[in-house]
């Protein structure tokens, strides 16, 4: 059995290897996803990874915390990357983006089974010309598509 922070590890390097089919090595196939962006089970997390992977070129994540409570495990992060292709629809604009996000898991086993996340998402919209304003010209919901 792995040590919960390892997994909080792990998850930023399946990050930074791009490969969005490696979340089998961390996600249950019934994960229960607490961001309304995602599909439930480890097939929402493959998929919305893959999406973000091929929209968000170059990601990098660091991790800033990492600690294990029980059965929980936090992570804090910063994600960089460039805003390459269609993203929560908003339209490629080539901008440098910075994402910073809080994460909580439940943890059974050595597996992710239930995330829950805090992110700068509005942030990141603005970083990516989509929300000077506060307005949200493209109408994408802005917790659809976050990832985890």
């Amino acid at each position: 059995m792995r040590n919960p922070v390892d997994l909080a590890h792990l998850f930023a390097d399946i990050m930074n290897s791009h490969n969005a089919e490696r979340f089998a090595e961390l996600v249950s196939e019934d994960y229960v996803n607490h961001n309304p962006g995602v599909r439930p089970g480890l097939a929402g997390v493959v998929e919305f990874m893959g999406h973000w992977f091929e929209t968000l070129s170059n990601t990098h994540v660091v991790v800033e915390d990492a600690f294990a409570v029980g059965d929980r495990v936090v992570g804090r992060y910063t994600y960089t990357a460039r805003h390459t292709g269609p993203f929560i629809g908003v339209p490629a604009s080539g901008a440098e983006i910075t994402m910073r996000s809080i994460d909580i898991w439940r943890v059974e086993g050595d597996r992710f089974v239930e995330h829950w996340d805090e992110l700068n998402l509005q942030e990141v919209l603005h970083q990516m010309g989509a929300n000077p304003t506060g307005a949200n010209p493209t109408g994408a919901n802005p917790t659809q598509g976050a990832p985890r």
